[in-house]
């Protein structure tokens, strides 16, 4: 367990706590949670279950957002054991029930769809054979994780057609439909973290020489016809993106950052989505998750290109948070690992009480343990301050 910490006073936390109108929704508050890969599902077939839902539920509140742990589009899209999809009607099934358990505690959910590209392993999805990319370059740094949850050189992923693009699309809006059909709220198109739509965009990654390539516009080609697409299915209010500017994970990296997520972000704007989510750069992989003092604020950069509703992640606690929202950089604020070991984590904030601990080693893949058993002030308080 790394070291707990006391969150700031509960008046320095206010902007917080103020509503927000996000596309067709108004949040009582201004904490989301951010989406994180669990690695829970039922198997075979990649299916959500009753421990999910009530992981969700804890989290949820009155007028509270939460984004769903990234959820694949299809059994192409996977790139990592033991997470969930959303594409069939079992995953439909055990979805609706996530919904259900928070919706009964007047929260909202919005699904984020996940295609990882070239972050894949061919044993996740053996029919479909290698991962797929914008070009047959393989990732320089890190390992891909196979079904059998061994790490081990990334594969060269094979570069998409033209004619196969499409179908990308398509399954966007399947999956869209189907998340419809669960019962969630929204949608967030996953284009972060050098996941597919974000090795598009970038120039480190794309190398085509047709309309998906080259220039800023045409590496933002298909990105924005999902959008359009998903646009089609939910209307613009129901739809978020998510983008991780100056991201150097999962090797990605472009030549002019500043003016491919400007064009991006001004096109999405065009569009009135709900939101964008920006993920902004950090220092390090260390523990601490604390921002780089030299690198780009991503949200300060890029608000006047998305003048509506914002969302900031990465590294954030209450006084940062707060800080973010007063100053207009961001409208509301996504947390991650303090969400993890703090399912009240607004309550919390909102009483600038301490925060629970979290324990990296129960993040990915396991039971209820570092899941669904961190207490709640209920359960460690007085009954004065419960």
């Amino acid at each position: 367990m790394t070291k707990s910490i006391s969150s700031p006073n509960s008046s320095s936390n206010a902007p917080l706590f103020n509503p927000l109108r996000l596309g067709d929704l108004t949040l009582a508050h201004r904490v989301v949670l951010a989406p994180l890969t669990r690695m829970r599902s039922t198997q075979p077939g990649d299916i959500p279950n009753a421990l999910n839902a009530t992981y969700y539920a804890q989290r949820a509140t009155p007028g509270g957002l939460l984004i769903s742990e990234a959820t694949q589009i299809s059994l192409e899209g996977k790139g990592y054991p033991v997470t969930p999809g959303i594409y069939s009607e079992e995953q439909i099934a055990g979805w609706r029930i996530v919904t259900d358990a928070v919706h009964a505690k007047g929260g909202y959910l919005f699904a984020q769809l996940w295609h990882v590209g070239r972050i894949s392993h061919s044993s996740l999805h053996p029919q479909q054979g290698l991962p797929v990319s914008a070009s047959a370059i393989a990732p320089a740094d890190g390992k891909a994780l196979t079904a059998a949850f061994q790490q081990v050189e990334f594969e060269t992923p094979r570069a998409l057609a033209l004619e196969e693009l499409p179908r990308i699309v398509a399954d966007y809006v399947h999956a869209a439909r189907c998340a419809q059909a669960a019962g969630f709220d929204g949608v967030e198109i996953h284009s972060a973290n050098g996941y597919l739509p974000d090795q598009f965009l970038e120039d480190g990654v794309n190398h085509r020489t047709d309309v998906y390539g080259g220039a800023i516009e045409n590496r933002a080609r298909l990105l924005l016809e999902v959008v359009d697409a998903v646009v089609s299915v939910w209307g613009p209010g129901r739809v978020g993106v998510r983008l991780s500017p100056w991201g150097k994970f999962n090797s990605m990296n472009d030549s002019n950052p500043l003016a491919l997520f400007t064009y991006v972000l001004q096109q999405l704007s065009a569009r009135s989505i709900a939101y964008a989510h920006l993920v902004e750069p950090r220092a390090n992989g260390g523990a601490d998750g604390a921002l780089d003092a030299s690198a780009p604020d991503a949200a300060a950069s890029f608000r006047k290109a998305f003048p509506s509703a914002l969302i900031s992640a990465g590294g954030y606690l209450g006084d940062t948070a707060s800080k973010a929202i007063a100053s207009g950089h961001a409208d509301a604020i996504a947390f991650g690992r303090w969400f993890i070991s703090n399912p009240d984590l607004p309550r919390r904030l909102q009483l600038g009480v301490e925060l629970n601990p979290y324990d990296r080693s129960t993040f990915y893949g396991g039971t209820e343990k570092g899941y669904t058993d961190y207490p709640a002030l209920d359960e460690i308080l007085s009954p004065t301050l419960a």
